[in-house]
């Protein structure tokens, strides 16, 4: 008798298969279930609410009677006939170029100086931490009455040294650097994430640049900004977002500077003095709660959202590009 050979069954081939695509989509569905919070939460208090801002932006609506469908009119208002936007808009890019230019400056020079620190660099880490978990309204409280340009010590020590202190948060002129001098104050977590990617940086480098005869410009342009730059980066970021939603000192100073706040912190003064402290967000803020020009402020908000994630990409695109120059 001679063999056979029988051919090889393939029915079950595609078990395996089928076996393997069951495991995956088990497996899509059980991450899903751990990210279901995050993504609910991301839905719920960012998508919807930015889908109705963007809906009552086209309408008239007073947060009592139902939206009235206006189209672009809030638009069309915002950029013909608002007469206070234009200064709004003003001291809000001052604010973003003088706070971003000023605060990342100032991290970085305070952490530098503290990373070269050879004793006491807890102590003197986290007392220039600790200004930055002070309350916003109960810091520009304290600058308002350290700057009083009557009784206030920075005055008094001006004169005791024989120069004529400034009205500080009462001069139109020296509001918004008083308020810088408060944010910068306040400035102390920037300078952490600063300080630990100082330290971060290989010591070895900077050994190697000095041998090669390097000095120490040399090696802070060359070495430790390259090393630190998507630090910086966030830094940048971080505080012009910062100065584009500038709300409660401006608001907290004018109405304390101007003397007519009440218990609660109200005052008719919103911006004193003389509209020099009204940032966008508190014309939006006065807009939508104090007028119930709800659609008006929607509108408001959304060009503010465009501005800030226009900024944002061109700010990392460039810096990006800057990076990967640096690199060649």
């Amino acid at each position: 008798m001679t063999a056979t050979l029988q051919p090889t069954r393939t029915d079950s081939s595609p078990a395996p298969a089928k076996g393997l695509a069951r495991v995956r989509s088990r497996r899509k569905w059980v991450v899903l279930g751990f990210l279901s919070p995050a993504i609910l939460g991301f839905v719920i208090f960012f998508g919807y609410p930015l889908v109705a801002t963007v809906y009552f932006s086209f309408t008239r609506y007073d947060l009592i009677n139902a939206p009235q469908w206006i189209g672009f009119d809030n638009y069309v208002r915002m950029f013909t006939t608002e007469p206070l936007i234009g200064t709004a808009a003003y001291n809000t890019l001052w604010l973003v170029i003088v706070l971003t230019v000023c605060r990342v400056i100032f991290s970085l020079g305070t952490a530098s100086v503290i990373a070269r620190l050879r004793r006491g660099l807890g102590l003197i880490r986290t007392l220039c931490y600790l200004p930055a978990l002070a309350p916003p309204a109960a810091a520009t409280l304290v600058f308002v009455f350290v700057f009083n340009p009557e009784f206030g010590p920075v005055n008094r020590f001006l004169r005791w040294l024989g120069i004529n202190g400034g009205l500080w948060f009462n001069d139109p002129s020296m509001s918004k650097p008083s308020l810088t001098l408060l944010v910068l104050w306040a400035s102390g977590d920037l300078m952490i994430i600063v300080l630990a990617a100082l330290l971060d940086v290989p010591p070895e480098l900077h050994e190697s640049a000095a041998l090669d005869g390097a000095g120490p410009v040399r090696r802070f342009w060359h070495i430790t900004l390259p090393s630190i730059s998507p630090v910086l980066l966030f830094g940048i970021v971080n505080s012009m977002i910062f100065a584009l939603q500038f709300f409660t000192q401006a608001v907290v100073a004018g109405a304390a500077a101007s003397g007519n706040a009440d218990v609660a912190g109200n005052t008719k003064f919103i911006g004193a003095p003389q509209n020099s402290t009204l940032t966008y967000p508190v014309w939006l803020y006065v807009q939508g709660f104090r007028y119930s020009n709800m659609g008006y402020a929607a509108a408001m908000a959304v060009l503010l959202f465009v501005v800030s994630l226009a900024f944002t990409a061109i700010l990392v695109r460039q810096l990006r590009r800057a990076s990967h120059v640096e690199e060649l």
